[in-house]
């Protein structure tokens, strides 16, 4: 018996030691120190790994004496960064943007660890598709993370620009081209969004206007607004990425804010 406390008890430790590893390894990536530039292009994928490890021992219930998987607030972001920077990481063999590397990786710092910290409850789901609806809901949100991303960056740039600073060659990517890029996330966030309500939908045995839902569904509406406006109207620059920061906080509140509100505030697991 007490032996198998103790195992359970260090097992408990093993996702902490490595998203404790992990965020190390990201604030050497985040350094803006130019004697380690290298060390620190080095360190972003290392840590991007040791982050997965750390998202695979949370989400699998490492050292929880309760089967099923923990699906709480802090690991879904810890995810949707994880995509995003898994983004980056392609994006960068073809476009280098290191000033993107120290947003990123002081970002997978603190999400890597708040997720160990708050791993959530573990939940068993009777419905076969959930596991499907599941990895589509975080699927758009990294999707719609990484077009959150490139707009920052184009509304960087063109302030930059209005400014008469040579922001494309500091980005070291033409305007019209990262604009595409933004849109090309989103259409696909909203896509994958789609599938995984329209799943959520087809599976449930009993549909429930709860918060989640009423966020879900709403943020999907901001989005069809938005490609609609852009593609009848053209909207372009600050007005399609405000609508674009809207959808995602809609978003955001739906699944992490919810989940964050009966984990943290209200310390019990969610319906």
């Amino acid at each position: 018996m007490i032996l198998s406390s103790a195992s359970a008890t260090v097992g408990g430790q093993v996702p902490l030691l490595v998203a404790v590893l992990s965020a190390l390894v990201y604030a050497v990536a985040a350094a803006p120190v130019t004697a380690i530039e290298r060390l620190s292009a080095m360190a972003l994928p290392v840590g991007w790994l040791l982050h997965l490890m750390a998202l695979v021992l949370d989400i699998g219930g490492w050292g929880s004496a309760t089967p099923g998987a923990r699906l709480g607030f802090a690991p879904v972001l810890s995810m949707t960064v994880w995509l995003v920077i898994a983004v980056h990481a392609i994006e960068s063999r073809l476009v280098p943007l290191p000033a993107v590397r120290r947003w990123l990786a002081p970002a997978g710092a603190v999400v890597v660890l708040v997720a160990a910290l708050f791993p959530g409850e573990s939940r068993q789901y009777a419905s076969p598709f959930a596991p499907l609806h599941f990895v589509l809901g975080v699927g758009s949100y990294g999707l719609f993370g990484a077009a959150v991303l490139h707009a920052a960056l184009l509304d960087s740039a063109e302030r930059r620009l209005r400014s008469k600073s040579a922001a494309h060659e500091t980005l070291g990517i033409p305007l019209l081209q990262l604009e595409r890029l933004t849109f090309r996330f989103v259409e696909a966030g909203f896509a994958v969004l789609s599938a995984a309500l329209l799943l959520g939908y087809v599976s449930t045995a009993q549909w429930r206007w709860d918060h989640k839902t009423v966020f879900s569904l709403l943020g999907w509406l901001v989005f069809a607004g938005l490609l609609a406006g852009r593609r009848a109207r053209g909207w372009r620059g600050p007005r399609a990425t405000r609508w674009l920061y809207v959808g995602v906080a809609l978003l955001l509140l739906a699944y992490v804010g919810s989940r964050f509100v009966f984990e943290v505030l209200l310390s019990r697991p969610s319906a």
